[in-house]
């Protein structure tokens, strides 16, 4: 690269056509533990066991899955988020308050959104989110 010059005022060309998210996966410690956190407190139903350390949940078009591999993977309290949109943001933020859900991020209202934070039992960050109907 030329001094001066950045790599975003090279012409764009799209190699790669993407479509969606097919999946984000979460790295857990205790799959017993995060069971119980992700069918029981946030209600997903599971969708494949791959094995017993393999789980996946189909939300729409895509997947979150949550693996144990502590050797070879671990969670971050600093690490990927995932946001799962909501029908229902009031609902949903009252359940997650009836379970003693600890928010770490609101929950907060913006033009095009609304959200709320939280920890899975491993410390990885989950949002929910709803999108506002465009004007």
């Amino acid at each position: 690269m030329e001094q001066g010059r950045s790599v975003m005022s090279e012409p764009f060309v799209a190699m790669i056509k993407y479509k969606e998210i097919a999946f984000t996966a979460y790295a857990v410690t205790d799959m017993r533990k995060a069971r119980k956190f992700y069918e029981g407190t946030l209600g997903l139903k599971r969708s494949r066991m791959l094995s017993r350390n393999f789980v996946e949940y189909d939300l729409g078009p895509g997947t979150l899955v949550v693996a144990c591999a502590p050797n070879q993977w671990k969670p971050s309290r600093h690490g990927t988020s995932a946001a799962l949109e909501v029908t229902n943001f009031e609902a949903a933020v009252e359940h997650l308050r009836r379970k003693k859900v600890k928010f770490h991020i609101g929950p907060l209202e913006f033009p095009t959104c609304r959200m709320v934070a939280f920890r899975d039992p491993d410390g990885n960050v989950i949002s929910l989110h709803q999108r506002k109907r465009r004007k």
